[in-house]
């Protein structure tokens, strides 16, 4: 499995901005999809953003216009740019990888990053 090593989590006041940034152990030029999901407390874990082949890019509707997902392919990099933060995004946010394996996919998760958001 790939490894995916997060970083940029942290306390943050309400309205404010951070980076999380995904680092990958191989290279993601050619994966089917990365991105992120979070998981709130008593919460399911829900799908953020997501960037996949061909760069198509999706965001769930709550954080459309805050949020803004984009990679580096040689740095094998996901970054996660999150402005306007609210209470409601404090979750622990996982980064994962999927890629075509045979018929099916593969994914991998990194260990996850706590964002918390409070004043």
């Amino acid at each position: 499995q790939v490894q995916l090593v997060e970083s940029g989590g942290g306390l943050v006041q309400p309205g404010g901005s951070l980076r999380l940034s995904c680092a990958a152990s191989k290279s993601i030029f050619s994966i089917y999809e990365m991105g992120w999901y979070r998981q709130a407390p008593g919460l399911e874990r829900e799908l953020v953003a997501h960037i996949g082949s061909g760069s198509s890019i999706k965001y769930t509707d709550s954080v459309k216009g805050r949020f803004t997902i984009s990679s580096d392919n040689a740095k094998n990099t996901v970054y996660l740019q999150m402005n306007s933060l609210k209470a409601e995004d404090t979750a622990v946010y996982y980064c994962y990888l999927r890629e075509v394996v045979g018929r099916g996919y593969s994914t991998s998760w990194g260990q996850g990053t706590q964002v918390t958001v409070s004043s």
